[in-house]
């Protein structure tokens, strides 16, 4: 069974390549994409119960044992990544065959789309740091083409800003790389964590620590987030929204990782740093968020506050922060992809994203208005809503930890949170209808049923948190307790 712990990485990699081919075949390559992201969800199903009664699993490729090989290793945390993943993408395949355009589908979207979907899933589920290098390549370089698809003028723009701050965070990321294994010897996450061990985090290492910190941070948007309002608010509604949902994620699930295998010796110095800088990106973010009366704006900008928000709990490496951040962080990925494609479909209804400039959608569109009420009011972490209770573990934890400070930041930045998008409901979903004569006649076909499945989701979530808590507290378990990861990765005789 060890095996499938590759299936995530090959079937989009597999089938995006076969779809290369049938390039004019726009069905079948709708078709195949579907097949592939409905595959992952079923292998992340397996993978979990299998994590649940064996403990992690762990494919050592080409028969070459750690360390000396590359390892796949999927714990609970990353295989639960790897199923939201899915379903995200899912709905965004859905939202694009109705609105991404035929010229686009033949330039391969959806090939781009699944090698997007390999380097998030590989991102997850690599043990070795430097294929993590590879996976964010792979991701990136498919987001590069994603992002100025069309060649629209704003797409362009700003995807020369994308890709410049990428190469810049990949250079870096070598360079710490270099570092790490000029020091240690070794790649291997969880052989890292041993030799660190060992030798202790020093000035030195605590120095390449930081250095791995701006670059997670540069891919997170974790305060140097300069460069993503413009970024995802340029490219069309279903890119923008599978990018708010992953991209972001991959960079926080680095730190996650990595801070807490890796470099876990010194959170005096390095999570303290983490809770700071997830304390100015939330009030940045919040900031942002309320000074916009731009559709986009505001919801690009709430990306912003969800990172300094999941990253908060990292800070705080107790139980309850940690429990906290994998709680939203599923949230969030759902929740981000939910409310792009709102905003995008707000857009599609009125041809404008100025929120002074339309009012009364909900007189036309009943089902799509209450969709939006409900994801804002998640988007806000009110109960009983799927971000209720990451938001209320997050806060414990920064205030166990004596970081009031922070959690007080969480909390009033999610009233910020809330206001800036019940703004958009209150302006443009409700008063007099006042849109253009053509959005009375727009059909929503198609487009209602990903982000009816996301909605529910949301509410699921938050209703039947005890269905998935089971799953969560392996994942916070291995997260807390390096050994379990080192003893399933490299065997027992490490650990003498």
């Amino acid at each position: 069974m060890g095996n499938l712990v590759i299936f995530p990485i090959i079937i989009p990699i597999i089938i995006g390549m076969i779809m290369v081919i049938f390039r004019k075949n726009i069905m079948l390559q709708r078709a195949l994409s579907i097949v592939a992201v409905v595959s992952i969800f079923a292998v992340s199903l397996v993978l979990m119960q299998q994590i649940k009664i064996d403990g992690i699993q762990v494919l050592q490729l080409g028969g070459w044992e750690a360390p000396f090989g590359v390892s796949m290793v999927a714990d609970m945390l990353a295989v639960i990544l790897v199923m939201v993943t899915s379903i995200v993408a899912l709905c965004c395949l859905i939202y694009a065959f109705y609105t991404i355009g035929r010229d686009r589908e033949l330039f391969y979207f959806y090939p781009l789309f699944l090698f997007l979907i390999t380097g998030v899933n590989g991102s997850f589920l690599t043990g070795d740091i430097f294929n993590l290098f590879v996976c964010f390549e792979v991701m990136l370089v498919s987001s590069y083409v994603l992002i100025s698809l069309g060649g629209t003028k704003i797409q362009l723009r700003e995807s020369i800003k994308y890709i410049l701050v990428n190469l810049i965070s990949s250079f870096l990321f070598l360079v710490a790389v270099a570092y790490l294994y000029a020091m240690t010897g070794t790649l291997n996450m969880a052989h890292l964590s041993v030799r660190i061990a060992e030798v202790g985090q020093d000035g030195v290492m605590t120095t390449v620590a930081i250095l791995f910190l701006i670059v997670f941070s540069l891919k997170a948007g974790l305060f140097l987030f300069f460069w993503l309002p413009g970024s995802y608010s340029a490219p069309p509604t279903a890119i923008a929204a599978i990018f708010a949902a992953l991209l972001t994620k991959v960079g926080i699930y680095s730190i996650m990782r990595v801070f807490t295998l890796v470099f876990y010796h010194e959170p005096e110095v390095t999570h303290l740093l983490i809770g700071v800088l997830a304390a100015i990106t939330m009030l940045l973010g919040a900031f942002g968020a309320v000074a916009y009366w731009d559709i986009k704006r505001i919801i690009t900008y709430n990306v912003v506050v969800g990172v300094g928000f999941i990253l908060a709990g990292v800070a705080s490496l107790t139980a309850e922060g940690i429990t906290g951040s994998i709680y939203y962080l599923i949230h969030d990925m759902i929740v981000k992809a939910l409310i792009f494609l709102l905003g995008g479909t707000i857009i599609y209804l009125t041809g404008s994203s100025n929120l002074k400039e339309f009012s009364g959608l909900m007189r036309l569109q009943p089902k799509f208005g209450w969709m939006f009420f409900v994801a804002a009011l998640s988007l806000g972490g009110l109960p009983p809503l799927s971000g209720f209770l990451g938001k209320i573990f997050i806060t414990e934890g920064t205030f166990a930890t004596g970081y009031f400070w922070l959690g007080g930041i969480g909390l009033l930045t999610s009233l910020m949170v809330l206001y800036s998008v019940m703004k958009i409901f209150m302006n443009g979903f409700w008063g007099y209808t006042d849109v253009p004569e053509e959005s009375a006649t727009k059909s929503l076909k198609g487009l209602l049923l990903p982000m009816g499945i996301l909605t529910g989701l949301t509410i699921t979530l938050g209703l039947g948190t005890q269905w998935i808590s089971e799953y969560v507290d392996l994942a916070v378990e291995v997260i807390l307790n390096p050994t379990i990861y080192i003893e399933a990765v490299l065997g027992s005789a490490f650990l003498e």
